[in-house]
């Protein structure tokens, strides 16, 4: 468990020295420039609520999915990946949904733990 801490440690630092690094010239951190959808024409929700409640809805559609077994919903983290799903540096190229969810995540300083059950990649053949 201390390694884990450790280790989550180690990563806020990093982040806050790159956001440093990457001041700009007037001194303040540039925004995040996350990549656009590559599916669909719209999301699910206007663009300004899911930037500011993205994580409430996701966290809803869990418990319902958990406790009451309701899969496919509006705000399904499997439809968010099949429509943000971009190439990542960092899977060989593959398109995957970090780099989307990096973006903004890195600027806030916020570690995100949905990945380490949830495939980042979009399921192969899936329909929007």
């Amino acid at each position: 468990m201390r390694l884990v801490a450790a280790f989550g440690a180690v990563a806020a630092g990093l982040i806050a020295l790159v956001a440093v690094l990457a001041q700009a010239a007037d001194g303040r951190v540039p925004l995040p420039k996350p990549a656009k959808a590559t599916a669909g024409t719209q999301c699910v929700e206007p663009a300004a609520e899911m930037r500011r409640n993205h994580m409430v809805h996701l966290e809803h559609q869990r418990d319902e999915t958990l406790r009451e077994g309701i899969r496919g919903k509006k705000h399904s983290l499997r439809d968010c990946v099949s429509c943000h799903a971009a190439p990542d540096p960092k899977a060989g190229g593959q398109a995957t949904a970090r780099p989307f969810c990096d973006a903004c995540h890195a600027y806030a300083a916020v570690t995100i733990d949905c990945f380490g059950c949830h495939a980042t990649k979009p399921e192969a053949g899936r329909a929007r």
